[in-house]
């Protein structure tokens, strides 16, 4: 069927389509043959994309790019590539990567340890002592502006070419690095503070002579170390033994993989029976263990213990595993090292950070080129109306060192301390606190953003789940009666209490007294609570953990869980998901209370603190494909077995009896933003339980498609299920997410989720922050596996029109294998985009391949270590401080403490720092073009003599002095005030459009220099009388007061410090005229025809541009001026 369908490819000569169109079967038969052979694991590292892009991913964009490579392109940046290739080369083989390996661990013997493993220590740093200057030169160098001027401050040491003093050109370069390599220095500085914090963490490790404490960054491959609760592990290691009676513990793992369902773990049988701690140090054993892997979730390796007979051997899986960046959450745990820095599994899984370089820096490194061009057509052209006498090639060198100016190397200075100027302004906004500025050098990407990828999961969500909803079909109970569902358990378990109170029949209800052979007796609304209620507080994966007394938590199991010390103050439920220890939460607060739980039984305590025991005869988990987990239970007392069962709707409306409520109730609740869950039973008699387990046993036992046989054992049992209720979970949204997003989506912003959760909740959060607007219609992308039906359910999703997408990172990973280009080009049009299940990397893949097909800037927002890839891939990473921990938010560019503050930080700090940095940028262009202009007019005037117009201090004072803090105080202007940029979002979308930094706009500014410049030059000289020295003094004073009035003409809201810096530096070179008797004659500077040519000079240059002004904002004001009115 697929070979009817076009997809309609973007490409031109996608070859992919022949395939399609061919019709011919035998041939997209071997295809997809072929394909298969592609499949690849869904964890990786970067490196791992690169090495696998060479077999799909670029190829059918590499037949397109197959452009011969010639001088044009070398000119145009091949150069560039070609030396960082050749970097590359250098640095690959000076640090050869070792070659990860298998290995042997013997517990609590580093020293035996075949090989030397790499050193347990976080590194977050960009550079080292001896890499610091190179690399921070290369950043500078790199930039075609810094370059240029090294090459110009450099032609000075040549006589022949000597133009003024060497300090007018090396001082300002000097003074540009040495900012730079302090900002860089502090923010290094920060960085290795940030990680020796992480490294120098105290564990305890587990010594012959006992415990010793150790830093984080000194553990080995091997060393035995003891992890309390609620402690970061801090390398990877097998669970050797824990405190827990069980020997099993819970960790959290959202640092790793971004879900917050804790994962249960089980210690080593063979270590976990040991009697003592001490005695981990009288066996002798050892660990066998793969060598490193990407994929967190499998691992394969052995235990073995030699000095019995015969040797105990043992098989090691992920359930034995605790690895790095996870935290303990019950019990205290103890472990051998068997992976540490770089080689554990966290590490590989999160990229190399790179070094960021915002879209504004970009655009002024072009323009400074066409300034360049610009300089050296104009110096070509002085030494062709010279008529190419003489040395003219060394007069063409000495012309570009004069126009050197045109383009200011002040321009980064400027810029530089503007951004750190942005920085401090952020994180002294009172409207946002906490707020961190952790990378100074793109604020400015904040204003330009048009894709902001988002985490679900403690971003969107404070992750805390909370009843809401118990709906029995015909009654449906809310958070204000419940009440009354209270009473209702009360009233039951009294009733059955006051019967014979030896507990024969502590938990039969009062409906029970009609037989089970006659089910059509209606029951009262209070039995049918109960039954309800019941089913929730024993259907689940939960486990009660009780604190331990006060003695002090000894690492023994004697003494971790009090004896049946059931009191409510010290009990904490943990399960695989929040959602099931909600509901056991909700239990107990209505009267009925899980106060045990271990492999085989469940204790229920009733509102008169009566213990209720149930068997555990078998339990079927919950699985991504059921979507659905069941539990069969005897109950002591009464010896009845109960079948209970809950799932997702989907999964469970054809297994309850009729109803007519089910589906239209599943809707109502999910309009509302909670997750639903169908709950239902079975009554089982012992012949039909017996008959089920011998079944269920044997199909256990099959050798040949176990899975499916013990599937449909258990469906046997699914039939005809009684049905009890629908319960409504809501996962509790940050504070203003909807509000947040609302502003967002207004501003243009297009929003995708990504998420490492299952596809109903992501969809779910989707709806409920509104994310996916309610009049939308969401697009659920079928699970594909191979390219036909990635080919079908495309060409189904295309036929689709503004609706959101849902897709799993599975299929996403099949569609980009074959159909990249269409795939993403869909995506880009649907106004939100929801990718779940999936990996850290997957998310910083989507990331790369939105800023390629896209050329749009990307944003990424998270708050767990998973995130990290994502915020570092994203050309502005912003990670906030959450329950996740400190990982994303310290890797992250900005680091903010709700998520609601990043409608400000992009509104109105984005805003502003973008629309500042463009003015001042094309400011200090006009400022050098402008004096470029007058020594263009006075050569030529001169007979093209390469003779500098201002020397020495002059030029110096001209950028610094007399124009800087004017000019730098534009970091201040406003056009817009941030209530009216938080009130009116839709102004952020002029932004994304580029157009206060533009060809059109730099042209405006050439034009106004070109201008200013030849009235000030031909002024000077038509006005001068005698001495050249004249010309000099009025042409420069009148240069200082345009420049003064131009930077007034620029500002649109005005601060008292302008003001301040307008009249300090009229005041600075009103004082120096005193001092620069070689460049100006004081008698001619203090006489009146002095005075009235400046100003006549000044206002011939000024006016027509302030005229020029009035009459635009009067006829075609811009959009922010229309609202500030």
């Amino acid at each position: 069927m697929a070979d009817g369908i076009p997809l309609n490819p973007v490409r031109k000569n996608s070859k992919k389509a022949a395939y399609y169109n061919a019709g011919r079967p035998v041939r997209y038969q071997i295809e997809d043959e072929a394909s298969n052979l592609d499949e690849m694991p869904l964890m990786m590292s970067e490196e791992a994309f690169e090495n696998d892009e060479s077999d799909y991913h670029t190829l059918p964009r590499a037949r397109i790019n197959q452009r011969r490579r010639g001088l044009g392109w070398f000119l145009c940046g091949g150069w560039k590539v070609l030396c960082g290739s050749c970097c590359e080369c250098l640095t690959h083989t000076c640090r050869r990567k070792k070659e990860l390996k298998a290995r042997t661990v013997w517990l609590g013997h580093p020293e035996k340890c075949e090989e030397k493993y790499p050193k347990n220590a976080i590194k977050n740093q960009k550079y080292n002592i001896l890499t610091f200057v190179p690399g921070v030169l290369y950043q500078q160098f790199k930039f075609f502006l810094n370059l240029y001027f090294l090459v110009v401050a450099c032609s000075q040491f040549v006589p022949s070419l000597k133009i003024g003093y060497l300090y007018t050109y090396w001082a300002p370069l000097g003074f540009v690095l040495a900012v730079t390599m302090v900002r860089e220095a502090v923010d290094e500085v920060r960085r290795y503070r940030r990680d020796k914090e992480m490294n120098s963490q105290l564990y305890s490790k587990l010594t012959v002579r006992g415990k010793v404490q150790v830093k984080s960054s000194d553990i080995q491959v091997g060393d035995l170390i003891i992890v309390e609760k609620n402690q970061r592990v801090p390398a990877d290691m097998i669970f050797l033994r824990t405190s827990e009676k069980t020997g099993a513990c819970f960790i959290r793992t959202d640092q790793l993989d971004g879900e917050t369902d804790w994962k249960l773990k089980m210690a080593v049988a063979c270590t976990q029976r040991l009697p003592a701690l001490g005695d981990l140090f009288s066996i002798s054993a050892y660990v066998y263990a793969q060598k490193p892997q990407l994929d967190i979730h499998s691992f394969e390796g052995n235990f073995t213990r030699e000095d019995c007979d015969p040797p105990i051997h043992e098989s090691l899986s992920i359930e034995n595993t605790l690895w790095a960046s996870t935290v303990v959450a019950s019990g205290t745990v103890i472990g051998v090292v068997i992976y540490t820095g770089k080689e554990t599994r966290s590490v590989l899984n999160t990229s190399q950070s790179k070094n960021k370089v915002g879209l504004l820096d970009l655009e002024l490194n072009r323009l400074t080129k066409a300034l360049f061009l610009a300089l050296v057509v104009l110096s070509i052209v002085m030494v062709a109306l010279q008529g190419f006498i003489g040395p003219w090639f060394r007069n063409l060198f000495r012309f570009i060192v004069l126009f050197s100016y045109i383009i200011p190397i002040s321009l980064r200075v400027n810029l530089d301390m503007g951004k750190s100027a942005y920085g401090w302004m952020i994180m002294k906004d009172e409207n946002i606190p906490g707020t961190v500025v952790r990378t100074s050098t793109i604020p400015e990407e904040l204003g330009r953003l048009v894709y902001l990828l988002t985490d679900k999961t403690g971003t969107l969500t404070q992750n805390e789940m909370v009843f809401k909803r118990l709906h029995l079909g015909t009654v449906s109970y809310g958070m204000d009666t419940m009440d009354e569902i209270q009473s209702h358990i009360i009233q039951s378990y009294a009733q059955v209490s006051s019967a014979p109170s030896n507990g024969s029949s502590a938990s039969s209800t009062p409906s029970r007294k009609a037989p089970p052979s006659a089910p059509k007796v209606r029951k009262s609304v209070s039995s049918r609570i109960h039954e309800a209620v019941k089913a929730i507080a024993l259907c689940h994966n939960v486990t009660p953990v009780y604190e331990s007394r006060a003695n002090g938590a000894s690492t023994e199991p004697e003494s971790t869980e009090a004896d049946q010390d059931f009191s409510d103050d010290n009990r904490t439920y943990q399960a695989s998901s929040p959602d099931e220890v909600a509901l056991v939460r909700w239990t107990e607060s209505v009267g009925l209370t899980l106060v045990n739980r271990d492999l085989t039984s469940l204790q229920l305590k009733t509102p008169a603190g009566q213990i209720l025991t149930f068997y555990i005869l078998q339990i079927f988990p919950f699985t991504s494909e059921s979507k659905r987990m069941g539990i069969i239970v005897r109950e002591e007392a009464t010896g009845e077995i109960t079948f209970y069962m809950k799932g997702a709707d989907v999964a469970m409306a054809s297994i309850v009896q009729y109803n007519d409520w089910l589906e239209e109730e599943c809707g109502n609740m999910a309009r509302e933003g909670l997750r639903t869950l169908v709950v239902a039973k079975k009554s089982l008699s012992e012949e039909q339980y017996q008959d089920f387990e011998n079944r269920y046993n044997q199909a256990k036992l099959s050798l040949h498609d176990r899975t499916l046989k013990v599937a449909a054992v258990v469906e046997s049992l699914e039939r005809e299920m009684e049905l009890l209720c629908l319960t409504g979970v809501e996962d509790q949204l940050q504070a203003d997410v909807r509000p947040t997003l609302e502003l967002l989506r207004n501003a243009g912003i297009k929003i995708w989720m990504l998420t490492g959760d299952k596809l109903e909740t992501a969809t779910c959060i989707a709806k409920s922050s509104h994310l996916v607007s309610r009049s939308q219609d969401i697009h659920v992308f079928r699970p594909v596996s191979s390219r036909g039906e990635a080919h079908l359910e495309l060409n189904a999703f295309r036929r689709k029109h503004d609706c959101a997408l849902v897709i799993s990172g599975d299929s996403l990973e099949v569609c980009l294998r074959y159909y990249e280009h269409e795939f993403v080009e869909l995506a880009c049009q649907c106004p939100a985009v929801v990718c779940c299940r999936c990996s850290p990397t997957q998310k910083a893949q989507i990331v790369r391949l939105l800023q390629q097909h896209t050329a749009n800037r990307t944003c990424a927002i998270g708050d767990g270590g998973n995130d990290v890839s994502m915020i570092q891939a994203a050309d502005c990473g912003i990670g906030i401080e959450g329950k996740e921990g400190k990982q994303a938010s310290l890797a992250a560019d900005f680091s903010i403490t709700q998520f609601k503050h990043i409608g400000r930080l992009l509104m109105v700090h984005g805003r502003n720092s973008y629309k500042r940095s463009a003015a001042l940028g094309q400011f200090v262009m006009h400022r050098g073009m402008i004096i470029s202009t007058m020594q263009a007019v006075f050569s030529s005037i001169f007979y093209f003599a390469s003779v500098p117009l201002y020397q020495g201090f002059l030029m110096v004072g001209y950028a610094t002095i007399y124009t800087m803090f004017p000019v730098f105080s534009l970091v201040l202007d406003q056009d817009v005030k941030p209530e009216m940029a938080l009130l009116y979002p839709e102004l952020y979308k002029d932004l994304t459009k580029g157009r206060s930094l533009s060809f059109k706009t730099f042209l405006i500014w050439v034009l106004i220099s070109v201008y200013q410049g030849g009235i000030l030059m031909y002024g000077a000289l038509v006005l001068f009388d005698q001495e050249f020295v004249h010309v000099v003094a009025i042409s420069f004073t009148a240069l200082i007061l345009t420049e003064l009035l131009m930077v007034a003409l620029t500002v649109r809201t005005w601060h008292w410090l302008m003001v301040v810096a307008e009249f300090f530096s009229l005041g600075c070179y009103l004082a120096s005229l005193a001092f620069l008797n070689e460049y100006f004659d004081l008698s001619f500077i203090t006489t009146r025809t002095f005075l009235w040519k400046v100003c006549a000079i000044t206002l011939v240059s000024c006016l027509p541009l302030y005229i020029i002004k009035y009459l635009k904002r009067k006829f075609s004001p811009p959009s922010y001026s229309k609202l500030s009115s």
